[in-house]
C-alpha cells in the first residue's frame, strides 16, 4: 500500500535548460500526453550518479546527444508536486512528485542530432525551440513556478 499523498518524499531528479547558440530554449512534446504536454528535458537521479551525470545521460536518452556544455548549475534543488491523480499512477505511486537540480547547458551541435524519435524509449513526438515566453505558455501549469524560478535563476545566458 503507497502512502498518503501528502506523506510521500519527492524523487530526486534533474531537469535541463538546454540552449541554442542564439539563447532558444528546448522544450519536447510528450509522447505520452493527450494534452499538449511540453517540457524541457528532466529524470532520475540513479544510484552512484551526480546530478550533472545524470542530466547529461537525460539529453542523450531524451533527445539523443551529448554534444552540450555545460553552463550553469541552479542554486537549489526545486520540488514540484505532481497532481494526485498523476502521482498516483507513475513511479508506483511512490512519490508525490519531484526534487530538482537544475542545469543549463549549451547545445553545440546541429539540429539534425536532435533524433527524439529515435532514442531507446522515446519521451517526446515532437520538439522546438522557443523564447522564455513561450515555453511559460506551453508547459503544463504545475511545472510553472519551478520555470519561472529556473528561467529567472538562467536569466543571463538568454542572450
Amino acid at each position: 500500500m503507497s502512502l498518503a499523498y501528502h506523506d510521500r518524499p519527492y524523487r530526486k531528479g534533474v531537469g535541463v535548460m538546454l540552449l541554442s547558440r542564439s539563447g532558444l530554449i528546448f522544450v519536447g512534446q510528450r509522447i505520452d500526453q493527450v494534452a499538449e504536454g511540453w517540457q524541457m528535458p528532466q529524470g532520475g537521479v540513479d544510484d552512484g550518479e551526480s546530478a550533472v551525470q545524470a542530466a547529461l545521460r537525460e539529453c542523450e536518452e531524451e533527445i539523443g546527444t551529448r554534444n552540450v556544455a555545460v553552463l550553469a548549475e541552479s542554486r537549489h534543488w526545486r520540488p514540484y508536486d505532481l497532481p494526485e491523480p498523476i502521482a498516483d499512477k507513475v513511479w508506483r505511486g511512490r512519490y508525490r512528485g519531484q526534487k530538482q537540480k537544475w542545469f543549463a547547458l549549451r547545445f553545440l551541435g546541429e539540429d539534425g542530432e536532435i533524433r527524439v524519435a529515435e532514442v531507446a524509449e522515446p519521451e517526446f513526438r515532437a520538439w522546438r525551440w522557443v523564447d522564455a515566453a513561450e515555453l511559460m505558455r506551453l508547459i503544463v501549469p504545475f511545472k510553472r513556478p519551478v520555470y519561472r524560478e529556473i528561467l529567472a535563476e538562467f536569466d543571463h545566458l538568454l542572450d
